[in-house]
């Protein structure tokens, strides 16, 4: 195998995106993805049986047209790699059963990979804007691993201090309820904005007055925050279950008072709560950790005021800020084969085929250990009642 600059294909399935990237060491050959979100909006939100058997359909012709951009063949690979958690359990079965039924049809070794930390391995990507510089990645090379990584997505909000893309990341703080995502679906529904929420709010809220209304910011109280010498239960963590019940309760008031909603207003102030918590806790973290650079990631990473706000904030606390290209911050196939390839690079043994998809695989499993320890199931013989 080729550990110097391999070429790696990945595959993600973990929600309503179908992806197939391929990249050579760290250049991208191609991104290619299947999105099955419009079968999902009159349900205003994703349907897992839905999107597990749009993943069925996708898969092929998605791989195909992947190996014809990319101008490679499966013989060319050097290795494969796919999600393996977290995400939704029949999604990411689809993607796992096609990524090992290509392992054992080619021989390629096969790596499990973790989506959250995929999306980090993303900015090492030669693409622009520039990639992460490397040196922030991994103490091993003599320089402190300082990288900061704030994901924010339909599923998960997270900040994590990564000290190797490889084998050494720290969860430092998450919502402890909804993630960021799922609060502007569940807020946009109750505007009568549609689905999905995120880019509806954002677009009406740029005509509404942020300073209209003052929702909650969750978590945000001292007996959560605590201290930098004692800190509190929740210091880095989010919460947004109660900004958007206050929504609902906004809403309701100004129904009952027989008014019309301000609803470009009520848009704009709920995003200015969720983009003024998550930043003001992401740059807390990064400055008591001693982070020095942070990438932001996941698919709420297009909202224009998450972006301007923490681009603002990082700016006056010394902090580097990475945004990869947008097509890129969301679900796709190359942030797979990118972690792939650092994994390969690494001399990081591949996973095999034996490991099961993990719905719920924390953040700090890289990528799912080989057991190859474990003998197939046609090495394990039959027993009868006649023997």
């Amino acid at each position: 195998m080729n550990r110097s600059q391999p070429l790696v294909l990945g595959i993600e399935s973990s929600c309503d995106e179908t992806g197939v990237g391929i990249v050579r060491g760290t250049e991208l050959l191609t991104n290619t993805v299947s999105s099955s979100m419009d079968e999902h909006v009159r349900f205003g939100g994703v349907i897992p049986e839905i999107a597990s058997r749009a993943h069925l359909d996708a898969f092929v012709p998605t791989l195909t047209a992947a190996l014809a951009e990319a101008k490679v063949t499966l013989a060319d690979v050097d290795a494969l790699a796919v999600t393996s958690g977290p995400g939704l359990a029949g999604a990411l079965m689809v993607g796992v059963c096609a990524a090992k039924a290509l392992a054992v049809a080619t021989g390629k070794p096969l790596y499990a990979i973790n989506h959250l930390v995929a999306h980090v391995g993303v900015g090492l990507l030669d693409a622009r804007p520039g990639p992460l510089p490397a040196g922030t990645l991994s103490a091993a090379n003599g320089l402190p691993g300082n990288l900061g990584a704030l994901l924010v997505s339909g599923g998960h909000t997270e900040i994590l201090r990564i000290g190797s893309i490889t084998d050494d990341v720290k969860l430092l703080g998450s919502t402890i309820d909804d993630a960021a995502g799922e609060a502007y679906d569940k807020v946009a529904r109750i505007l009568g904005l549609g689905y999905p929420g995120g880019p509806a709010i954002d677009r009406i809220a740029r005509n509404g007055n942020a300073k209209a209304i003052r929702f909650p910011r969750g978590l945000t109280q001292p007996k959560y925050m605590g201290t930098a010498e004692e800190p509190g239960p929740h210091r880095y963590d989010w919460s947004f279950s109660g900004l958007k019940t206050a929504v609902a309760r906004c809403v309701e008031q100004f129904e009952a008072r027989g008014e019309t909603v301000p609803v470009a207003d009520i848009a704009a102030a709920f995003q200015e709560a969720v983009v003024d918590v998550i930043t003001s806790k992401a740059v807390l973290a990064c400055r008591e950790q001693g982070i020095t650079s942070l990438l932001l990631g996941g698919g709420v990473a297009a909202n224009s005021r998450l972006r301007q706000l923490t681009e603002q904030r990082c700016s006056a606390a010394g902090i580097t800020l990475h945004v990869p290209p947008l097509d890129l911050c969301t679900d796709n196939g190359a942030m797979v084969a990118a972690l792939g390839a650092q994994l390969v690079m690494a001399g990081i043994e591949p996973s095999g085929v034996t490991f099961a998809p993990d719905s719920s695989m924390p953040v700090t499993t890289v990528s799912a250990p080989s057991r190859s320890h474990i003998r197939p199931f046609s090495a394990l013989g039959t027993t009868s009642a006649a023997t």
